[in-house]
C-alpha cells in the first residue's frame, strides 16, 4: 500500500463472492480473500470453516480514494449480500459468512454506522452487520486468491457468483471498470 491507496476491510459471505465483486470496480487496485475478526493466529481455511475460530471470510481492498470513495465501497458491499440475515449467505451457513466490516480508523467506523443507520431507517428487518476494528488480517491459501476468475465454469462460479456479478455491473455500471 502507498500513501495515496487505502484499504477497507468486509465480509459478506464468502470470500470467492466478495472478491470477484471488488475486483470489477474502478479504482480497487488489489482485492485479497482472507480471514479477520477473530482471535487465532494464522488460521486455515480448514479452522475457519469449523465455525469456531471467531473469524469471518473477509475481502482486504486497497483502493484509490480519488477513483472510488469509502462510501461507494460501502454502497456496494451492502447492495451485493444480504446484512439481515444472521451467520449466513444463502446456502454458506456459520459465524464465519456473517456480514462484517472492519474498520481501520474512526472514520471508517463513523461511516459504517452511519451508512447502517440510514439502510435500517429504510428497511423492515434490521440490519446485522458487525461493525469492529480491525486487530488482524490472515491472508486466504493461494487457491483462494483469484477464484472466480480461474474457475468460472465451476458450478459455484456459474450458479453464485456469476448472478451476482451481472446484478453488480447492472446496477453499479458508473463504478464497474476494474483497477
Amino acid at each position: 500500500m502507498n500513501a495515496k491507496t487505502k484499504v477497507a476491510i468486509f465480509g459478506g459471505g464468502c470470500f470467492w463472492c466478495t472478491e470477484a465483486i471488488f475486483q470489477n470496480l474502478r479504482g480497487v487496485l488489489n482485492a485479497r480473500p482472507g480471514y479477520a475478526g477473530g482471535e487465532l493466529a494464522e488460521p486455515t481455511y480448514e479452522q475457519v470453516s469449523s465455525g469456531k475460530t471467531g473469524h469471518a471470510e473477509v475481502t482486504r481492498i486497497e483502493f484509490d480514494p480519488s477513483i472510488i470513495s469509502y462510501d461507494d465501497l460501502l454502497t456496494v458491499f451492502f447492495a451485493t449480500h444480504d446484512p439481515t440475515s444472521l451467520n449466513r449467505q444463502g446456502n454458506d451457513i456459520g459465524t464465519q459468512y456473517r456480514s462484517i466490516v472492519l474498520y481501520f480508523d474512526d472514520e471508517q467506523k463513523a461511516a459504517a454506522e452511519a451508512y447502517i443507520k440510514k439502510l435500517n431507517t429504510d428497511s423492515d428487518k434490521p440490519l446485522v452487520t458487525e461493525v469492529k476494528p480491525l486487530t488482524n488480517f490472515y491472508e486466504a491459501e493461494n487457491y483462494h486468491r483469484n477464484y472466480y476468475l480461474s474457475h468460472q465454469d465451476e458450478p459455484y462460479c456459474r450458479f453464485v457468483i456469476a448472478p451476482k456479478l451481472e446484478h453488480l455491473r447492472e446496477r453499479f455500471k458508473n463504478l464497474v471498470g476494474g483497477a
